[in-house]
């Protein structure tokens, strides 16, 4: 069944206030640990993220890294409003020369030739899009190496927090029948790929509500301002990766990795399942490039 996207309008904050809170900035901080490796085990040179909607925060930066690694990026998005903001935090981070941004209303449909990226990806965005199979096959289409695609965990925690509590009223505009990880893994064997790795990502030692600690305490009925003011006060704890990328926070990396203990522990990851906060898996053309050692 083919779905209408329903994505809200939480996005155009974000495209204004970076500070997103230190969940957000230690989840793309992780991510781009594992797509700085993908550059060096698959020689990416080629990227494409589609769609580039999935996380919360600032939306289109996650391709940053990569394109300070040398990558050619391209975004797409079927919001022409975002693509816009996205196109001026770009120039803002003084990279739009290394991406491209295209409108695309039917992904069904990908205005790419075959094989032409190294790398095509997104991040818990699937359960937004109208119709994943038909975008799945296309990124295994237009890939030349690998895909890679991450969703929100339904196991941990705080998915169960916010689904039953916190914000029921979010899973009525997404299908949540894509956290299943599997399902895409299937789809893109389907569409010719192997499975290179299943795994899981994002595990600090908190669980994941895709909220700020005071909207959290707030809705649980404990924001009274003695306990939220900490977290409010000018010149308070501010998360930005924005800053982080330009320039004005620059140990925010080494804060956030005192937080992966979890996530860099030498465990399988289906031990660490319960707490992760994202499952992914990495595919790739049977007859594509060898992997680097």
């Amino acid at each position: 069944m083919i779905r209408t996207v329903r994505e809200g309008h939480e996005w155009r904050h974000w495209m204004h206030d970076y500070n997103e809170g230190l969940g957000l900035v230690y989840e793309r901080l992780v991510l781009n640990d594992y797509l700085d490796a993908l550059v060096d085990r698959f020689d990416v040179r080629n990227v494409l993220e589609v769609p580039l909607y999935g996380m919360a925060g600032v939306s289109g930066i996650n391709g940053v890294t990569l394109a300070r690694r040398g990558c050619r990026i391209t975004l797409v998005d079927w919001n022409a409003e975002r693509l816009a903001h996205v196109r001026r935090v770009w120039r803002e981070l003084g990279l739009e020369e290394c991406v491209t941004l295209v409108h695309v209303a039917d992904f069904a449909c990908l205005p790419f030739r075959d094989r032409t990226f190294d790398l095509v990806w997104n991040w818990a965005a699937l359960w937004y899009v109208p119709n994943p199979p038909a975008l799945l096959r296309e990124m295994a289409r237009v890939t030349r190496h690998v895909v890679f695609t991450a969703m929100p965990n339904r196991w941990q925690p705080g998915y169960l927090l916010r689904k039953y509590v916190l914000d029921p009223s979010f899973f009525e505009r997404v299908d949540e029948r894509w956290t299943a990880i599997g399902r895409a893994r299937r789809e893109l064997e389907a569409a010719g790929l192997r499975l290179v790795e299943r795994g899981v990502m994002d595990i600090p030692p908190w669980p994941d509500t895709v909220m700020p600690a005071t909207e959290v305490l707030r809705r649980l009925g404990l924001g009274h301002e003695r306990l939220t003011r900490r977290f409010r006060e000018e010149g308070g704890w501010r998360w930005s990766t924005m800053d982080y990328y330009l320039g004005r926070q620059p140990s925010l990396k080494a804060a956030v990795e005192r937080y992966t203990f979890l996530e860099r522990a030498p465990l399988p990851w289906w031990v660490k399942l319960f707490w992760a906060h994202h499952q992914y898996v990495l595919m790739s053309r049977a007859d594509g490039p060898a992997e680097r050692s």
